[in-house]
């Protein structure tokens, strides 16, 4: 029981590794001995991550755009070449926009919906190979999706495209858990509420400490809190769980009273 945790010696990739959620989860598995790889789309960020990373433990950058097919294979090509199994897969690498309802327009909703959602689906359908020779009925190769409370609860902010995405993210992790079940491999999403990132920072400035009073925890996200989830899914702890959605976020999509 004393190593239902532990995580060491595993191989993960994690897609939008070089900030944010991504650089969270990453920095937790390098701590806890995974050697992990991060990709992204701008190179020189990317580096810069796996160099910070790798001075507590193993972190490879791959920089790739995952938006593009081509930019999908060079990521697996790549692995391939360095790796025979990969035990984790996170797929976080995603986009939002904001804009108003009257002006939102197709290249963004095609945007969001294509990185968010159908370009992990084909980078996972590319790394069975690698998944499934790290695979076993004891110990299950893991797929984790990144989605959001966005995808569960309604925001009042005009990213159109992101909620109904992340709502496809979820549905993606329980499709993909039944049909990779019989290969030894369990999907689950994670579904963070606010976390300091990048992408969050407009909004933690406009409505953080709104966000934060209204949260029943009274709080936003901290890495260890992505990275101790992620970890969790990643582990023998939870090798009998699949096809589940949770909820990171203090309480908001839970326990957040109506009244």
């Amino acid at each position: 029981m004393k190593d239902l945790f532990d995580v060491s010696g595993k191989v993960a990739l994690v897609t939008g590794g070089s900030r944010g959620i991504g650089e969270m989860i990453a920095e937790g598995f390098v701590a806890n001995d995974v050697k992990t790889y991060i990709s992204a789309r701008k190179a020189e960020a990317c580096d810069a991550t796996a160099a910070h990373l790798s001075k507590t433990g193993e972190c490879i950058s791959i920089p790739a755009d995952l938006a593009t097919a081509e930019g999908i294979a060079a990521l697996v090509d790549e692995l391939k070449g360095r790796e025979d199994k990969l035990d984790i897969l996170i797929n976080n690498a995603g986009a939002v926009w904001g804009e108003p309802i009257e002006t939102f327009p197709e290249s963004a909703w095609d945007k969001v919906m294509t990185i968010n959602v159908k370009s992990p689906f084909f980078l996972t359908q590319a790394l069975l190979p690698l998944l499934e020779n790290a695979a076993s009925a004891d110990d299950p190769a893991r797929v984790i999706m990144v989605g959001s409370i966005d995808g569960i609860n309604v925001n009042n902010m005009p990213t159109f495209a992101y909620g109904p995405s992340k709502a496809a993210v979820h549905h993606l992790a329980r499709t993909l858990a039944a049909h990779l079940a019989p290969r030894n491999i369990t999907a689950n999403a994670i579904a963070p509420g606010l976390f300091p990132s990048h992408m969050t920072a407009a909004t933690i400035e406009k409505h953080g400490d709104r966000i934060a009073q209204g949260t029943p925890l009274k709080r936003h996200g901290r890495p260890e809190d992505m990275a101790g989830v992620a970890i969790y899914l990643a582990s023998k702890a939870a090798s009998f769980v699949t096809g589940v959605v949770i909820p990171v976020d203090g309480g908001i999509t839970g326990a957040k009273p109506t009244l």
